[in-house]
């Protein structure tokens, strides 16, 4: 199943089905998968428009009619003797499948009396028996052996006919006979549901956590006494509330429903179907019953009973591979549907998800290629190691790819190749990125008074790329070509090759990353800059005490303030410090040395905010530390008994904003924040959480903010210097996308913390703060990236705000954010001189010196577009296509983004397939590209682009902003997270066992694994594990005694203890948020969390499995290359 494997192929992908219109149509021909999931990619059973009466020319659809459905009596057993496969256990007994091509509902199915009619949504118009045997005897169904190019795609050997054979999909589990499927096993009773885990907080309480507070209303609208608590994303509850209907456009009539302890759905579909996923019922298409060809025949002897294709609570089947055309080398064949309930139906084997690109494989091919010898940043244009891979990095000329890292280190030399191609032409850049302690930071260096060589005409400054001439007197640009004087002071004579003989003493000239001093004429308003400022602002309303989160903030405060950033380690930070607190009214304190207690000042008229007083408001810790120490020990008990559940927002950025003016500095206000906004002020919000939308051309309003006010105070925060960082602890919805517009726009960070809980959650929270504090970070920074003549910079992705096309503004920069950059051709670019770059950021340090960091980057140009394929870095582009989409959700329907995405990928590869799988090339070249399909769909299924029913909209737009700034190995594990095998641990060695895929079907029910996706560590333990397994990891050796709420392993004296504990934290250190563990035991109710991250399966809220979106993907490219 390789998108592109096999040297020895002509027309891989064979000829193009006529009648397929391609993705835009609903779905795959919309309809569900015999799954129990609405499916996203259902089986392409037939186009979704233009039917005609009989089969359309080119295409034969499954029979529509005879073949009776599935009955209880067909069951087979669902594990083998192996039991290594996934899924519920028995309860009682085993629940049986539905039949299996019918609409599926998580309500219970009437299997014994007559079938109710069904919208017709699969498969082309009914056909009669006559006819269907006709088309079978006309398709030639039959294997064909193996050609030496082995398991790649060679030419299809069948006629025309069976191209356009759809083959069947592999057979159902089915189940010993009680009631209809639900789609995870029922709670007992109603009541019994657990409350919805959210992975970005805690689970809510079981009860109300507040008594006496205003009950969080819940996010879904009216609900049932059983319908959960608003929730945060990839929560499974089942099905949305009956008040609010699933969004399908398909209505299908109602069977009788036996309640699961989640609410009927109100139109029977199932839930969070989104309307372009299902399409109308076709216009004289009569509703039939349901059609029973797409059940396919019973395993085979020689399948151990495994479901095929198995991957879900109850071993979904994957659906049909769409458009596959007939037999091909080295694979089963996937032969056509049976016609009647005849003889022997053709045998159907599963797709084996081996022989499809792995990434894992992928992964360790690169570690043992490149993670041995250092990489060395001489030669221009060379992709370096993947993310994924631990290396070295030797500047020698272009900036290290931890700085900076590009979809393509070969550029098309002329916008026609670029069209052509599709590849992104983006860099992703961290300019102030940490590196490893073996690893030397940029030099510093200081030209005096005169400050640093520029080019005359595109103030490019001094770098490896400029060219000495006449001597040494003056120099050529790499960017522009113009020749520019070499000041006196700066001149050196050359060699006999022509370089400067100081030129390795200078790291501007043999350097790929420096920082020059600044002069004055670098800063505002020509003066040298005051050290920046830390303001507090905590929100002391009746939510945030009552939850603990104040009094949490005030002790942790107390330690946190020694460790203010600095840049000498020995000297004290000269960062000062103010604090505010606020509910519907804002509290300052004068905390100024001399004074016994603090002063508090009360500013009650939040429409025109003030700051009441200028001395004593900033202070140095060191000398004010006794009054900060007593304010924050007061401030819990002076509120600890407030009744005050009203917040305001605006006014307290405001508030820190004119802190900042009065003290004439930049800096960054820490906002602690439990609530919508609703009291009487600037900036006030409504609720306008409308579960309704989502899914129609309206859902994009969901992500823009509500009101424009905050659009505005982030203009006047970056024109200051003022960074806002939001720490948001939630217990119902906010409205992040109107909150986070000042973070984002500033250089900001959010952290979200919904029902937060000191027991479980203080540990996240007081990570997440401690580094926030004290990470390095510039303030006041303006970014430009400057090319070489043929291509320039044209558009950027990031938290950051651009009054101009070219200055990238940033009141605050850190150590974590990413500016990610488009270029464009405006000329042809040489294959001689390659394409440059220049990143230079101008930033205030948290010493207050003005400082000027310089990133350069080579890059190759071709004029092949094979020599474009073998040197694109595909998790870069998947980044860069994440930000791309995300950022589009806000002006285009998400269908319409989803739709671009698959379209720009199906053409990148069919461009790929037409040019350059040649024989000779072939094998090279498609190693960064094979992955995309897999890496593209983990990115479609994401929770922005395609959520759950139980996904809160606060959480899709926390997500968004998330995304926009994560770099290359953020974006590659939130995607694709990394899955250890834990039962593979070897204690000696200091290497992890290797990960495994993300799919069910790798989980052996006798394992303990490890995921992580840069936001949350699980750990899921087997049904099976071995007793000594458990007793090394959690002290008892009983699966039963196992605690699943407990968030960090037990200390204990062994060596696998100690080992798995250490890797925890290993993984925690090497991201930028502290990650709360989580145990999930298999076939407990956190195990539908735990599964949303298995990224190669299909997703609950429809998205389609790995396996069956690159069969799209085939199809995909085979129309784009007729």
């Amino acid at each position: 199943m390789n998108v592109n494997q096999q040297p020895h192929m002509a027309s891989p992908y064979g000829q193009p089905q006529p009648g397929y219109q391609g993705y835009p149509q609903p779905g795959y021909g919309g309809g569900h998968v015999p799954s129990g999931y609405p499916a996203q990619y259902a089986p392409y059973n037939g186009p979704g428009s233009a039917y005609q009466q009989g089969p359309p020319q080119g295409m034969r659809g499954p029979p529509t009619s005879g073949a009776p459905p599935v009955s209880g009596a067909q069951s087979y057993s669902q594990f083998g003797q192996g039991e290594t496969q996934n899924g519920p256990p028995p309860m009682g007994a085993p629940p049986q499948r539905p039949p299996v091509s019918q609409t599926y509902t998580p309500g219970a199915v009437n299997l014994s009396g007559p079938q109710p009619p069904f919208s017709q949504q699969f498969g082309a118009p009914p056909v009669s028996m006559q006819q269907m045997t006709n088309q079978m005897a006309s398709m030639q169904v039959g294997s064909t052996a193996p050609s030496p190019a082995g398991p790649g795609y060679a030419p299809p050997s069948v006629s025309q006919a069976a191209m356009s054979a759809p083959y069947t999909p592999a057979a159902p589990p089915s189940f010993p006979p009680t009631s209809a499927a639900p789609s995870q096993p029922p709670p007992t009773e109603a009541v019994a549901r657990p409350p919805p885990q959210s992975y970005y907080g805690a689970p809510p309480p079981a009860q109300q956590p507040f008594p006496n507070a205003v009950p969080p209303f819940s996010s879904t609208g009216p609900t049932q006494p059983q319908a959960p608590p608003p929730v945060s994303p990839q929560s499974f509850p089942q099905a949305p509330p009956v008040s609010q209907p699933p969004f399908s456009t398909a209505q299908v009539p109602p069977g009788p429903t036996q309640s699961y302890g989640g609410p009927p759905l109100a139109s029977q579909g199932p839930p969070m179907v989104q309307a372009n996923h299902v399409p109308p019922t076709q216009p004289g298409m009569p509703p039939g019953p349901i059609s029973a060809s797409m059940s396919g025949p019973p395993p085979q002897p020689g399948m151990q009973g495994y479901p095929p294709q198995q991957n879900g609570a109850f071993g979904q089947v994957r659906g049909p591979q769409p458009g596959y055309t007939g037999p091909y080398p080295g694979q089963p064949n996937y032969g056509a549907p049976p016609a009647a309930p005849a003889p022997a139906p053709p045998a159907t084997k599963r797709l084996d998800p081996d022989s499809v690109p792995s990434p894992i494989q992928v992964i360790e091919d690169d570690k043992a290629n490149k993670g041995s010898e250092p990489f060395t940043t001489g030669v221009r244009g060379q992709a370096p190691p993947l993310v994924t891979t631990k290396f070295q990095v030797k500047d020698q000329g272009n900036a290290s790819p931890r700085y900076i890292r590009c979809t393509a280190y070969n550029m098309p030399c002329n916008s026609d190749m670029a069209k052509q191609s599709q590849v992104p032409l983006a860099a992703v850049i961290k300019p102030l990125a940490p590196l490893p302690p073996d690893e030397t930071p940029p030099y510093l260096v200081d030209h005096g008074e005169s400050g640093p060589i520029r080019c005359n005409r595109c103030k490019a400054y001094m770098c490896p790329y400029m060219q000495f001439i006449e001597g040494g007197r003056r120099f050529q640009c790499g960017f522009c070509s113009c020749v520019t004087e070499v000041p006196p002071h700066y001149f050196q004579h050359l060699d006999h090759t022509g370089k400067r003989v100081d030129c390795y003493d200078r790291p501007e000239l043999s350097m790929g990353s420096y920082e020059f001093m600044a002069t004055v004429d670098y800063c505002k308003n020509n003066k040298i800059p005051q050290p920046p400022a830390f303001i507090f602002l905590i929100d002391v309303s009746y939510n945030a005490v009552k939850n603990g989160m104040v009094g949490i903030v005030c002790q942790e405060l107390k330690t946190l303030l020694d460790y203010l950033p600095r840049e000498n380690p020995d000297v004290e930070s000269n960062i000062r410090v103010g604090f505010v607190t606020y509910n519907k009214v804002l509290h300052f304190y004068n905390v100024k040395a001399s004074l016994a207690q603090p002063q508090m000042m009360v500013v009650s008229d939040v429409a025109d905010m003030f700051v009441p007083l200028l001395d004593g408001f900033l202070v140095n810790v060191s000398e004010s530390r006794v009054v900060i120490e007593s304010l924050l020990d007061q401030i819990p008990e002076m509120f600890a008994d407030t009744r005050e559940t009203e917040t305001v927002f605006g006014p307290v950025i405001q508030a820190g904003l004119e802190a900042l003016k009065a003290a004439d500095c930049a800096g960054k206000l820490f906002v602690f924040h439990s609530s919508l906004p609703i009291a009487e002020a600037p900036g006030k919000l409504k609720n306008r959480e409308d579960k309704k939308l989502v899914g129609t051309d309206k859902e994009k309003s969901l992500f823009q903010p509500q009101v424009s006010f905050y659009n505005t105070l982030a203009k006047e925060c970056v024109v200051q210097g003022c960074c806002v960082d939001l720490f948001l602890f939630p217990n119902q919805y906010v409205d992040v996308a109107t909150l986070g517009v000042v973070p984002t726009s500033t250089g900001g960070s959010i952290y979200k913390y919904t029902y937060f809980q000191a027991s479980s959650d203080q540990e996240r929270f007081l990570n997440d703060l401690r580094r926030d504090v004290q990470k390095p970070m510039g303030f006041d920074a303006v970014m430009r990236v400057r090319t070489s003549t043929g291509i320039r910079a044209t558009d950027f992705f990031g938290s950051f705000y651009m009054s101009n096309t070219t200055d990238v503004e940033l009141a605050g920069l850190d150590c974590d954010k990413t500016v990610t950059v488009e270029f464009r051709h405006d000329d042809k670019l040489s294959e001689e001189t390659g394409a440059l770059m220049q990143c230079a950021v101008l930033y205030t340090s948290c010493s207050g010196q003005r400082r000027l960091r310089i990133h350069n980057m080579a890059v190759n140009c071709c004029s092949q577009l094979a020599d474009l394929y073998r040197n694109c870095e595909t998790d870069t582009v998947i980044n860069f296509f994440a930000k791309y989409a995300y950022r589009s959700v806000l002006s285009s329907p998400i269908k319409n983004v989803r739709d671009s995405l698959v379209n720009q990928c199906a053409q990148i590869l069919a461009c790929y397939r037409k040019n350059c799988a040649s024989p000779s090339s072939a094998g090279q070249v498609t190693k960064c590209m094979k992955l995309l399909p897999v890496y593209l769909n983990c990115v479609l299924k994401s929770d922005v682009l395609q959520p759950g029913a139980d996904i809160s909209l606060d959480d899709r737009a926390y997500l968004r902003q998330l995304v926009s700034t994560m770099d290359v190995s953020e974006s590659h594990v939130f995607f694709y997270p990394r899955l250890l095998p834990l039962q593979k641990l070897d204690v000696e060695s200091i290497s992890l066992p290797v990960a495994v895929r993300d799919s069910e079907e790798r989980l052996s029910r006798g394992g303990v694994y490890l995921l992580e996706n840069g936001l949350n560590i699980f750990l899921w333990v087997g049904v099976n594990a071995q007793q000594e397994l458990l007793q090394n990891i959690f002290g008892t050796p009983a699966f039963g005694q196992i605690d699943p709420n407990m968030t960090s392993l037990p200390a204990l004296d062994n060596p696998f203890s100690k080992r798995l504990r250490e890797i925890i934290e290993s993984v925690r250190a090497q991201r930028s948020r502290y990650m709360k563990l989580m145990v999930v035991k298999q076939e407990d109710k956190l195990e539908l969390i735990f599964k949303h991250f298995l990224v190669e399966d299909k997703s609950n809220s429809g998205g389609a499995s790995y396996v069956d979106f690159l069969c799209h993907m085939h199809k995909e490219i085979r129309q784009l290359l007729s």
